[in-house]
């Protein structure tokens, strides 16, 4: 028990505290080693009695951290959320790719624009790939672009419509770290600003650690969207909650669940704005996983840039999984985010972007406006 409380403690100060060196890592580390080596003191009797003591200890010891941190991630969300802490008009929503085909009509068009200036979203993400495996991008996909860009402008003029492109990023499939495909992937974003969308929103996975040729791109692709008063999101990974996390899914499957604090912040720093794919943790109940939301937005807060705009993501769909359980919902989510934020909001608006509205139900918007936006106007 004494293992997972001071667990729960460590994690529960770094996220106070801050700092992202190592040192954190290694008393977590430490802990862990003392325990065992309490254990190894305090056995008694034959060797094989002793061995098998010490064996448990060491079996059990990736358990209790793994109970510590569950119960950090319980007090992370005590408390009541400040009713200061509320949307400021910076939200965003991922649309899919019917608002671009022709499948939705301009009677479903004046709907979205209602409920988005009644929501005060800012960004709509509107899927108009995906980007095939070499960079390019079929013009046919998207016929009616521009009749969902010119609504949206002249109903809402000060709602950005955003490009969203992505691919599967694999050896056999999108290869960032390939100066041909990077070169048709600039070239796409170049035809889509073309048609009049305000910004560019790249959604690719997944994005291994340090990746190079990830950044070149964001690198490449800002330079076009600031020639042209233009916007350049992207989604991203979650942060590692503690230094080194984000190594065994990079070694082990080539694709980290977390970025490392360093690389989260060279992301940051070449984009316009951060979305933040805060779903999909695996995490198995409700207060936990609001918690686990609440830290995600502290963290974010301290490492993203004052001037780049940050938004976390907010699961609306149901589709169970090994990963999205039934504890990722709208409103847990959303008190995270609340909590986060507190009664002394930081110096910069932060917002929640809805994913994703194909799936969401009447149910998830009225969490959104209870929990965040406020009584739809």
């Amino acid at each position: 028990m004494a293992v997972v409380v001071l667990v729960g403690v460590l994690c529960w100060v770094r996220v106070r505290v801050g700092g992202d060196d190592w040192l954190w890592a290694v008393a977590g580390v430490a802990v862990v080693l003392l325990w065992v080596a309490a254990v190894v003191f305090r056995s008694r009797g034959t060797r094989l009695r002793r061995a098998l003591l010490v064996t448990g200890a060491v079996v059990l010891s990736p358990l209790l951290v793994v109970g510590g941190m569950y119960g950090w991630l319980l007090v992370e969300n005590m408390g009541t959320p400040a009713q200061t802490a509320r949307g400021r008009g910076t939200d965003a929503l991922w649309l899919g790719h019917a608002w671009v085909d022709g499948r939705r009509s301009q009677t479903d068009i004046d709907a979205l624009v209602g409920r988005v200036r009644q929501a005060g979203i800012r960004d709509l993400y509107v899927h108009a790939g995906p980007l095939a495996d070499d960079g390019s991008l079929d013009p046919s996909l998207r016929p009616t672009a521009n009749r969902l860009i010119e609504s949206v402008h002249r109903a809402a003029p000060t709602v950005r419509v955003q490009a969203w492109l992505g691919n599967v990023v694999a050896a056999d499939r999108l290869r960032l770290d390939d100066p041909a495909t990077r070169t048709r992937v600039l070239d796409s974003a170049t035809r889509v600003l073309a048609d009049g969308f305000d910004g560019i929103h790249y959604d690719f996975e997944p994005v291994a650690e340090g990746s190079r040729g990830f950044l070149d791109v964001l690198t490449g692709t800002r330079a076009l969207t600031r020639a042209r008063n233009a916007v350049l999101s992207v989604a991203t990974n979650q942060l590692e909650p503690i230094p080194g996390a984000h190594i065994p899914g990079q070694v082990l499957f080539g694709r980290p669940h977390w970025w490392s604090v360093d690389y989260f912040g060279q992301v940051a720093r070449a984009v316009d704005q951060i979305a933040i794919m805060t779903y999909d943790t695996g995490i198995p109940t409700e207060g936990a996983y609001s918690g686990y939301f609440s830290v995600q937005t502290r963290l974010a807060v301290r490492v993203v840039p004052a001037d780049v705009d940050l938004v976390l993501g907010i699961p609306a769909y149901h589709e169970i999984e090994a990963m999205h359980t039934s504890a990722e919902t709208v409103a847990p989510a959303l008190r995270g985010l609340r909590l986060a934020l507190g009664d002394d909001p930081p110096g910069r608006a932060v917002g929640a972007a809805l994913y994703v509205d194909v799936t969401a139900t009447d149910d998830d918007w009225a969490q959104y406006f209870a929990g965040w936006a406020g009584s739809p106007r």
